[in-house]
């Protein structure tokens, strides 16, 4: 647990790394769902 408060702290001190996180996240999770819509198989209309 004091690992978790370790990270809380860090963040706290800096704050724009909490924003730079944030964005990484949302990036990471539209690059996944991008990849997973073109691996279905489904090519043409």
């Amino acid at each position: 647990m004091s690992q978790n408060s370790n990270l809380a702290e860090w963040l706290a001190d800096h704050p724009r790394m909490m924003g730079v996180l944030w964005v990484l996240v949302l990036i990471w999770a539209e690059t996944g769902a991008a990849v997973a819509a073109e691996s279905t198989g489904t090519s043409g209309p």
